[in-house]
């Protein structure tokens, strides 16, 4: 594997592989000695259009600790900001002697477009790309849900409810394609306007009403951040309206399985899409998707740059 630009990059086989490399990979991060000499020599750049905090520095700890050295782009002090093009950048940071470039970008398809337009060789990891997909986010989460609701290497049996702004979500596109791959049930419930087009056709339920969503007892239910930086002004959003019908309060915590689990990718809007009390819950698995996180991007930065993880 090259690139992972997309879930569609993986199959089930690949997929599975991936999260039993990130697996093994939990156990050295919980060493004294953390590191590993896997990629000494190789250099690996997060390329990074938008504000991260989560992503950005779990690819740059990733990194280190393969023994990769790092570079860290700020699009707003670079070229960048002076209108220096994606292709122009990227072949800049290539002959600079990047191996590995890590992207986040505002538009959609432009990780895909690094990795297959023949503009560098280097291999491409997409670190999410607009409204698209955040494939390593699904990654992790997959991870997360395989380590505490699952015994098996896939996800066959397990009920997965993903809530909120979907329309504007890279990390739901992510993970209904990864989800379902492994044998998932995948549902989705938020606002209409809020629901893209053609969701159903990925093979998910639709639920319009949150309530009724929770009343079938999922076994993990997924909060999303709500975007409003994505938004139009024309969606008519409303906090008072979102956090009576959609945010995961104390209420609905209470109907919730004692075994169900929570998860949100970050970064949190305490008090709107989730309550306080919800991200506090024993059933919060946020800290875990963080921890995860680094195990993951570990495994793929390794599968990209030498083809696989042994310890």
């Amino acid at each position: 594997m090259k690139h992972l630009t997309s879930i569609r990059d993986l199959t089930k086989d690949s997929a599975i592989a991936l999260l039993d490399s990130a697996q093994q990979l939990t156990q050295v991060n919980q060493r004294t000695v953390k590191n590993l000499p896997a990629l000494r020599g190789k250099t690996v750049v997060n390329l990074f259009y938008e504000n991260s905090t989560r992503t950005r520095i779990s690819f740059e700890i990733a990194a280190k600790r393969l023994s990769a050295d790092v570079i860290n782009f700020d699009a707003q002090t670079s070229s960048a900001s002076k209108g220096e093009s994606l292709k122009d950048t990227a072949q800049t940071l290539e002959a600079l002697g990047a191996a590995a470039i890590v992207v986040r970008h505002p538009m959609s398809g432009a990780a895909h477009a690094l990795a297959n337009r023949g503009w560098i060789s280097a291999s491409v990891i997409n670190a999410g790309d607009g409204r698209h997909e955040h494939p390593t986010q699904a990654l992790l989460d997959s991870l997360t849900i395989r380590q505490l609701k699952h015994s098996g290497t896939d996800l066959s049996g397990i009920r997965v409810l993903i809530v909120g702004d979907i329309g504007n979500s890279r990390v739901a596109r992510s993970n209904i394609l990864l989800l379902s791959m492994l044998g998932a049930t995948v549902s989705v419930a938020g606002p209409i306007d809020l629901l893209p087009e053609g969701i159903a056709t990925l093979g998910t339920k639709v639920y319009e009403d949150f309530d009724q969503a929770l009343a079938d007892k999922p076994d993990v239910v997924m909060m999303l951040r709500v975007q409003l930086e994505r938004m139009l002004t024309s969606q008519g959003f409303t906090t008072s309206q979102y956090i009576n019908n959609w945010s995961l309060d104390q209420t609905r915590l209470s109907a919730l399985g004692k075994d169900a689990i929570i998860m949100h990718p970050g970064p949190m809007n305490r008090g709107l899409e989730i309550s306080n009390q919800a991200a506090n819950d024993p059933r919060s698995a946020v800290l875990r998707q963080v921890e995860n996180g680094l195990a993951v991007r570990m495994a793929v930065l390794h599968r990209v740059l030498s083809g696989g993880y042994s310890s």
